[in-house]
């Protein structure tokens, strides 16, 4: 039976549609399923396991937090992430040709997976170039970090630097040679050749396709855990170290109560998982329509969580010894300072003891003594290994700052720093591989012309990021890119993943999906998953848009600053260009999802209205004949036009006129 307009058009009616969009006859699969896994885990895995997880960590109550975000990350993280691989794997396509197949009108969530991961990948790769230029730095003893650098013809240190730290200076002024504001300003050229070996190396693995980055990932997904596991041990069997470990797992339930804590905590698990890219939609495009997603998706969520873990350990280890370490050179200094206090007849309420006096008992002796006497009026400070912790542990800073402080106080410090920025390099690109996938694949399956030039479209690619990245790396660079991490994906990346939950649960049908998930595994996936994705994780992810929104009025946005006259930090709000730029940025990104809904629902309605038509016209009246077969002659009805009625063209077709005729022509040859 013949498919009506309506059925052939399923977009028209409203429907979703599993034949839109026909399987490739030819898709490149993964090597092995080791491959996959560890791809997977490379894309989820990254810096923020390192620096971001740790820093909102000690923030949020520490074992406080990391309950939250377990819990989280059931309830949320791991059901979206099962409904990626599916789908995914389901569909056989990249993000745009998912919800294309589910719906043209959807088609618009993909083209956002695709401008978000572009966002990401032009301001990620400038990490890299950071982890390269600290990398290659570290060829040197001692570690150019490790002391200030002196005055020309003096013995004096730079006054910017003693008044901050030697690595703080060096992050400031010789990576970065940061200005005091966001604004246009000069290149900074090392950056620059960075940033191109950079883009050199995405490029360089990304060449070949799945095949080629797939054999990458098994140095640079497992590269990381061993070097995470040395310095586990390192970091343990330094003094200090189980004070860290203390702080990081003492719990502070009372931050429950903070949405703010709640917020944080969804948005780690949203991106710690890679959700809304695109990414985890391409890699699992690649596997077997029998492949056990539903273990895949449990496996890469928990291996993801322990990495976590285990970088939280390291980093509080260090910090740990870090913080001991600062503490114990304040307390020997106030130590000196309260000995010449006393020599010059500066008597305390409470008598110090200052034999065989700890960190501790100092602590608590400053502590009740300040309460009475007031002890800032002669210069003396409290040396607590916590407060020396809360300083220099967020963002780009916990890698470039107080990590690199602690390495200069290793032994064969080289070693551990090229060690450290060489794990960076793997983590950064093991990540970027998924971005340019979430880019690449897409586009290659939804536009023929460029399956034909794939690897020419993938040097395209890489070259443009590279132009357009040339912005990051001016000395204002380091506040664009803090621009695009705070603002250009977070927003968007929560709208395309309640448009991707939406889609799956009400459009294309939970039950329906389940069905397929069915047959893909040979068994029904736990009905949770089905009210989960109905209702629970789309709602939760409606609350942390509506939160995000609230906080972005509330509060205006601000930006990290380098003050170079105070050598410290200070936050600037954005100015008026830059924040047009930034909310230009969260509009462009998101676009493309009510773009293409809008532009799907008029060209829909235009092709109902024309089947309307031509459902409605009708032949005019006293143009037709007899049903009776009769001989066509000189008084046979034509039309106006002069030609044979419909039924005559008919008849001439099935070849009776024609016998007719050669009939008549025999009779008149016999005659």
């Amino acid at each position: 039976m013949e498919k009506s307009l309506n059925e052939l058009e399923g977009s028209v009616a409203g429907e979703s549609s599993r034949d839109l969009l026909p399987e490739p006859t030819s898709r490149p699969t993964w090597g092995s399923k080791v491959q996959y896994i560890l791809a997977q885990v490379g894309f989820s895995v990254g810096l923020g396991n390192v620096w971001r997880f740790p820093y909102l960590c000690h923030q949020n109550g520490g074992g406080a937090f990391l309950l939250l975000y377990f819990l989280l990350l059931l309830l949320v993280g791991i059901p979206l992430f099962f409904l990626e691989l599916a789908a995914g794997q389901s569909i056989r396509q990249g993000s745009i040709g998912v919800w294309k197949h589910i719906n043209p009108r959807l088609a618009g969530i993909g083209f956002a997976s695709c401008v978000v991961c572009s966002f990401v990948a032009l301001y990620y790769n400038v990490i890299i170039g950071w982890s390269l230029f600290y990398m290659f730095n570290s060829f040197q003893y001692p570690l150019p970090w490790e002391k200030c650098p002196s005055l020309a013809n003096e013995t004096l240190a730079e006054p910017e630097c003693a008044k901050s730290s030697a690595t703080t200076y060096f992050w400031y002024r010789k990576a970065l040679d940061v200005t005091d504001s966001i604004g246009a300003s000069e290149m900074n050229w090392p950056m620059t050749g960075c940033l191109f070996f950079a883009w050199f190396l995405v490029c360089g693995g990304m060449i070949k396709g799945i095949k080629s980055s797939g054999k990458v990932m098994y140095f640079s997904s497992i590269f990381p855990y061993v070097v995470l596991v040395c310095f586990l041990v390192r970091g343990l069997l330094l003094d200090g170290a189980l004070d860290g470990i203390r702080i990081m797992f003492t719990p502070k339930l009372e931050i429950w109560g903070n949405i703010q804590v709640w917020r944080q905590a969804a948005t780690q698990v949203f991106f710690a998982l890679g959700l809304g890219f695109g990414s985890v939609i391409a890699y699992s495009s690649y596997n077997d329509r029998q492949n056990n997603c539903h273990f895949d998706a449990i496996l890469v969520s928990f291996i993801n969580f322990m990495t976590s873990i285990l970088a939280t350990l390291v980093v509080f280890a260090v910090l740990g010894f870090r913080a001991n370490d600062i503490a114990e050179q304040c307390f020997l200094e106030n130590q000196e300072k309260i000995r010449d206090l006393m020599k010059v007849g500066v008597i305390f309420d409470f008598p110090v003891p200052l034999e065989n006096l700890t960190i501790a008992e100092y602590s608590d002796w400053y502590t009740r003594a300040d309460n009475v006497t007031g002890l800032a009026q002669y210069d003396l400070t409290n040396c607590r290994v916590e407060d020396e912790m809360n300083k220099g542990v967020e963002g780009t800073g916990l890698a470039f700052i107080a990590f690199t402080e602690a390495m200069t106080r290793f032994p064969a410090s080289p070693f551990w720093s090229l060690l450290f920025f060489l794990m960076l390099l793997n983590l950064g690109l093991s990540t970027m591989f998924g971005n340019m996938q979430g880019i690449i694949t897409p586009l290659l399956d939804n536009f023929s012309c460029l399956r034909k030039r794939k690897t020419l479209f993938t040097i395209f690619c890489c070259v443009c990021g590279f132009l357009i990245g040339l912005i990051f790396v001016q000395r204002s660079g380091s506040y664009f890119v803090s621009m695009f991490d705070d603002y250009s994906a977070t927003l968007p990346l929560i709208l395309v993943v309640i448009a991707e939950n939406v889609a799956v649960a009400w459009v294309y049908g939970a039950d329906r999906f389940m069905d397929d998930i069915e047959g893909m595994l040979g068994y029904r996936p736990w009905r949770l998953y089905k009210y989960m994705w109905q209702y629970f994780s789309v709602l939760a992810m409606i609350g942390l848009l509506l939160a995000s929104l609230i906080r972005m009025c509330i509060e205006y946005p601000k930006y990290q600053a380098w003050n170079m006259e105070k050598a410290a930090e200070e936050k600037l709000e954005y100015p008026p260009w830059a924040l047009g730029m930034l909310i230009s940025l969260m509009i462009l990104a998101s676009l493309p999802i009510p773009w293409v809904l809008l532009n799907q629902s008029v060209q829909d309605w235009l092709k109902r209205r024309r089947s309307k038509t031509y459902e409605q016209c009708e032949y005019a009246p006293g143009c037709t004949v007899d049903e009776g077969l009769e001989a066509i002659t000189e008084d046979t009805p034509r039309c106006g036009n002069g030609y044979l009625h419909v039924e005559m063209e008919d008849l001439a077709e099935s070849g009776q006129l024609l016998a007719d005729g050669d009939e008549e022509d025999n009779n008149n040859v016999t005659g």
